[in-house]
């Protein structure tokens, strides 16, 4: 697999033509399209990710398509395709990013309709596709606790038991009035508990860090007994640890990552192909295992026992993105 920065060949390279798609309903004909079209170029705010590598491997074993992959973070992506779009240099086929960036590039009219694809039927009905964006995984918000410092008996149980006043200044959590697994707790709470929850959250005194892997590694010290809110994702890196991923009884905020084809493809059958193989039980049971959550029903019941329980619970609620900046100015008049 090629990889490619963002200081890519965008001066040099020529602009590219509509490729057809393949016609009718036979998925078998988008299969052969796609293998004579040979490459797809993906680019994606996942970066270093080793799951994402092993989904994108095993297409190019299965296929013989090859990979040409650009990673950035989220804003990068963004503004890659905004030059290479407005230049009428369509080089890029399929995007995959979080939801509130994905909304952006919707805004900006940056996609096209992806087609048929027929693993759309087996997604979970709550992380329903469009014409536009297919799910690909989810990003899964829990609590962080030090075992050592917080008894069984004392676990949260509810996500209202942290606003007890034997927490306050004890919780460390990463930053609400910023971008981020913050941005994505406070709204859900909001939503949930309404703003009674943030004003008393906030006479907890609650530390602010944006230094999210070494907040988990202050908690798991024994710094904090709480850190919220915890990526479930990176649960796999504290084994050992005095640590425990504990989701309340209202469930887990999260945020999606989505694919979708960006406009004038120029490999769009290769593409169509790739976002059927990302909700193959296959693709997903690996982002299941590595502690997201599958998009696909009949995962989650599959993955291993430590991080099963944690993935089977509710999913509570996500952000909204056409409210951001209004969720954002919010947590800084609570927060301050």
């Amino acid at each position: 697999m090629r990889r490619r920065r963002l200081l890519g060949l965008l001066a040099a390279a020529p602009a590219i033509a509509r490729p057809a798609w393949a016609q009718g309903d036979d998925w078998n004909k988008v299969v052969d399209a796609a293998k004579k079209e040979g490459k797809l170029s993906i680019y994606t705010a996942s970066i270093g990710s080793p799951f994402h590598k092993k989904v994108f491997d095993a297409f190019t074993a299965k296929y013989g398509i090859k990979i040409d992959l650009l990673e950035a973070r989220a804003s990068e992506v963004r503004e890659r395709v905004r030059v290479e779009q407005a230049a009428g240099r369509f080089l890029g086929d399929l995007h995959h990013n979080g939801s509130t960036t994905t909304w952006l590039m919707t805004r900006d009219g940056n996609f096209q309709p992806h087609g048929a694809i027929p693993n759309i039927a087996n997604v979970d009905p709550i992380y329903q596709p469009d014409d536009l964006k297919i799910p690909a995984e989810v990003i899964s918000y829990s609590l962080l606790i030090n075992k050592n410092m917080v008894k069984p008996a004392d676990e949260p149980k509810s996500w209202k038991d942290i606003l007890d006043p034997k927490w306050a200044g004890k919780i460390l959590s990463d930053d609400y009035r910023a971008l981020g697994g913050g941005a994505v707790f406070f709204p859900v709470m909001l939503r949930t508990f309404g703003r009674g929850f943030h004003d008393k959250l906030a006479q907890q005194k609650p530390v602010f860090s944006r230094d999210l892997q070494n907040n988990e590694r202050r908690c798991a010290r024994g710094e904090f007994p709480i850190y919220l809110p915890f990526n479930l994702q990176d649960l796999n890196t504290l084994k050992g640890l005095p640590v425990k991923a504990v989701v309340p009884a209202e469930g887990r905020p999260y945020v999606r990552f989505d694919i979708s084809m960006l406009k004038n493809a120029p490999h769009p059958n290769a593409a169509r192909l790739f976002m059927n193989h990302y909700l193959e039980p296959e693709s997903q049971i690996i982002f299941g295992n590595a502690g997201y959550g599958p998009v696909i029903r009949g995962v989650v019941e599959k993955t291993i026992p430590e991080i099963r329980e944690l993935l089977a619970t509710k999913a509570m609620g996500t952000t909204d993105p056409p409210k951001q900046d209004e969720m954002l100015a919010l947590a800084k008049e609570i927060y301050k």
